[in-house]
């Protein structure tokens, strides 16, 4: 698909049928009916931050009152909760702290390896452009020593749309959308998977929209690292840009037209985090495969307002309801046999 014909669904009222044409993208993609989870938990290490992103409700100021750094003791009891719960593993993400040296995030990778059998999907781009600068090295070097700690994947935060105007507005402290991508790139050419997200219906146009999914298929072409896209939209709560959030259709028009424009990346995530549950189980029939994590913890979304919860035996109605059989999986996208079963 053309970046011009993409442009011309966004501004097409026939969800429906854009809805339509998604699910036969995503037939023809996983015609085995199934829709998969993961079973994880979203670990933030610290809410301080110093990238004062104006569509963020969860970052702190150093030597705010509920400014906070996870205790060794704190992080392992969430793990052990995840673990119990059959939880194979964790997101780990935070703000960009001033203070933090690469040693620090190193030396608590090891230990949750050492203390834990589970996978490690954390430190976003702009993370670990931010450990990078710190350390004054290079963000290969960043990515050789996280890994050789125990970092496994990286997810795909900090994107929101890589526009350079929109990131000037609302996260003019934030890498730059070349900046993401080259950190996607640096860690696809040196093995690791990643996934790719959008943040999505605050300051942007549907030009900008466009160019993200295009920079994302670019890069896809080149290194083919990305294991899934999850679009998701704005919660403005809390938030220094505010507005309104976004509703259902406009939800489903852009999901469809990620399936559509993003032929090379194979999974669509649903959000049920930011939508709920009734529109995620639709979005089941407009491109997305995969329902994305139980989320035992999540505090970010959280912090702008936004306090959808599904557990686990929920999530499978959803699917079979759906019509789909629902199917637990790793950070790969392997089918797995779930370690247990939990409510």
């Amino acid at each position: 698909m053309s970046p011009d014909a993409a442009l011309a669904l966004f501004h097409s009222s026939d969800v429906l049928s854009i809805g339509l044409v998604a699910d036969e993208i995503r037939k023809r993609l996983h015609p085995e009916g199934i829709v998969t989870y993961v079973i994880d938990r979203n670990i933030n290490y610290t809410n301080i931050c110093i990238s004062g992103c104006k569509f963020c409700a969860f970052y702190r100021l150093a030597g705010a009152s509920d400014a906070y750094v996870l205790s060794r003791r704190e992080l392992s009891q969430k793990i052990k909760e995840t673990v119990e719960l059959g939880g194979t593993q964790i997101l780990l993400q935070g703000g960009l702290h001033p203070d933090l040296r690469l040693q620090f995030y190193s030396d608590m990778l090891r230990f949750i390896k050492r203390e834990f059998n589970i996978h490690v999907h954390g430190f976003s781009p702009p993370e670990i452009l931010h450990f990078s600068r710190l350390d004054g090295i290079s963000v290969l070097e960043t990515i050789s020593r996280l890994h050789s700690a125990g970092l496994d994947t990286i997810p795909g935060g900090g994107a929101e749309i890589l526009c350079e105007s929109v990131r000037r507005e609302i996260s003019p402290n934030k890498c730059t959308a070349g900046e993401w991508l080259e950190v996607m790139k640096t860690a696809h050419e040196s093995g690791m998977r990643t996934t790719a997200t959008m943040m999505f219906a605050h300051a942007e146009k549907y030009a900008d929209r466009v160019e993200h999914l295009a920079r994302i298929r670019e890069l896809q072409d080149s290194t083919g690292g990305f294991t899934a896209f999850i679009p998701w939209t704005f919660q403005p709560l809390n938030t220094q840009l505010g507005g309104t959030p976004a509703g259902g259709v406009e939800y489903l028009k852009t999901l469809a037209i990620s399936r559509l424009f993003l032929d090379n990346v194979p999974n669509i995530q649903a959000s049920w985090v930011t939508q709920g549950a009734k529109i995620a189980q639709v979005a089941l029939r407009f491109g997305a495969n995969d329902l994305g994590s139980t989320m035992i913890e999540e505090n970010v979304v959280r912090a702008a307002g936004v306090s959808f919860r599904i557990g686990l035996s929920e999530m499978r109605t959803i699917i079979e309801q759906a019509d789909f059989q629902p199917r637990q999986r790793d950070c790969y996208y392997n089918l797995i046999e779930p370690a247990k079963q939990v409510s």
